[in-house]
């Protein structure tokens, strides 16, 4: 509130000592006047110069408070943020002037009703305008990897000397706060692609709770409080739970890639997830979307000669390449030394290849950054193939390699487990693949739009 203050007062033209070249009882008669002509505009430009006089002060400001009150909550105001905020400075200089008058406490009570909410709907809308046009997918895989940083990053400010501990610990809270505010155009995309409202209203509820475990997490984090550890690990679990669903073909075989590399290097497991069901995850995903999506990027490609041709021969074969990843990967989380994880990257990598190029694609194996990994051996590979599979080493040791595999028989169980959990997950995916669609169709029409628009005299067409 003092910034508003000090802004009203430099807009009056004083520097806040509450002397100017007038009268101030001439000033003060000159604003009532206008305010009681129904003039606000210049009855606020000329008590704002009275709000700190010793005379004048209380009285001038229990104006401005009003006015800026009833100005802020005329219908159709469209700064009402703003009034509101020097409304509740000005009242509440009125208040310390008189803080036992039931008058003035009353004017403050009103100025600050419902001011925290429009302060809140106004940041809302900032991050909704911010994230337009921006892919929930993307947002969800940058929002996935900053978590898994932050929990990371957690476990060393616990460690630092107490003043560099208070000072990460904020920095951390506010990457954190950051990375709530990603559920806010996430649940915006949802709604847009449900129409059903039951369904709107059960996957709404999911990414506010979501969201509330991540500002929960955020503020234990920047308390130094040890028990931030649980929200985080919830918040991350939410943020790969919905970036798996949410992720596009191109995306999900990239972070297969990255998933099944760690398994193949044993690599340190990833908030008590093994490696291997991740790969596997990954490629039901990735298998589950990719006919829609390529017939999708088909038609877009058949409209737009801009994009990279996409033929019915490298779709039918990563689909038949996706069938045997998922055959193989399966008979690896059933194997205590699983025999063909080099088998399923070399499918992985051929089925990348045969992918079009995305452009300006984002996310891929970004999930999964951060990692401690083994480094990998120099078995002749390419460095192409050593590119995509450079981890750093796991300093676990060798022994504890087979003690985080996951048992056979839980895998089945999880696989044979459906039940209204499994359906709900399949609710919420098929909302996220409309949002994407709409995304993707969206981005088409501004493609056709660029177009038939007229390129300016100082531009080539090649």
């Amino acid at each position: 509130m003092a910034a508003v203050l000090a802004a009203a007062l430099s807009a009056a033209g004083t520097d806040g000592s509450g002397k100017t070249a007038e009268n101030e009882t001439e000033i003060w008669n000159e604003g009532v006047g206008f305010y009681l002509a129904g003039d606000s505009t210049n009855a606020l430009k000329t008590l704002r110069g009275l709000m700190l006089s010793r005379e004048y002060g209380a009285r001038a400001a229990e104006v401005v408070a009003k006015i800026q009150n009833d100005e802020a909550r005329r219908p159709g105001c469209t700064n009402a943020l703003e009034r509101l905020e020097e409304a509740a400075a000005a009242a509440q200089i009125a208040l310390r002037a008189a803080p036992g008058e039931k008058r003035a406490n009353d004017n403050f009570t009103r100025a600050i009703d419902g001011l925290a909410a429009l302060r809140e709907t106004e940041r809302i809308n900032k991050i909704l305008e911010s994230s337009r046009g921006k892919d929930p997918a993307a947002l969800l895989a940058d929002a996935t990897a900053g978590i898994r940083r932050a929990m990371e990053e957690f476990e060393t400010v616990l460690t630092n000397a107490p003043q560099a501990a208070v000072a990460a610990a904020d920095g951390l809270s506010a990457e954190i706060s950051r990375l709530a505010d990603v559920w806010i155009p996430v649940k915006e995309a949802i709604c847009a692609a449900v129409t059903n409202k039951e369904d709107a209203a059960t996957i709404s509820g999911r990414v506010d709770a979501a969201r509330e475990k991540t500002a929960k997490a955020a503020s234990l984090a920047g308390d130094l409080d040890a028990g931030a550890r649980y929200p985080l690990a919830e918040a991350e679990q939410d943020f790969t739970g919905f970036y798996k669903m949410a992720a596009t073909p191109p995306l999900s075989i990239k972070e297969d890639l990255v998933c099944q590399s760690n398994a193949w290097q044993d690599a340190k497991t990833q908030c008590g997830r093994q490696w291997q069901p991740e790969a596997l995850d990954w490629t039901r995903a990735f298998r589950a979307k990719f006919p829609a999506w390529a017939q999708a990027y088909s038609q877009q490609a058949a409209a737009d000669t801009n994009m990279p041709p996409f033929t019915a021969e490298a779709q039918a074969e990563i689909s038949a390449l996706s069938t045997k990843l998922e055959q193989l990967q399966i008979e690896c989380t059933k194997e205590i030394l699983p025999p063909k994880q080099e088998e399923a990257l070399d499918a992985i990598r051929r089925i990348i290849e045969l992918m079009p190029p995305q452009k300006g694609s984002q996310g891929g194996g970004q999930g999964q950054s951060g990692q401690n990994q083994k480094k990998e051996k120099n078995d002749g590979r390419s460095d192409q193939d050593k590119n995509g599979q450079q981890q750093e080493q796991n300093e676990d040791g060798d022994d504890d390699r087979n003690e985080d595999r996951q048992n056979p028989g839980e895998q089945d169980k999880d696989d044979a487990s459906g039940g209204e959990d499994g359906k709900e997950e399949k609710d919420i995916e098929a909302v996220l693949r409309k949002a994407q669609e709409r995304n993707d169709e969206h981005e088409a029409d501004k493609r056709a739009r660029m177009r038939k628009a007229r390129l300016p005299p100082n531009e080539k067409d090649w």
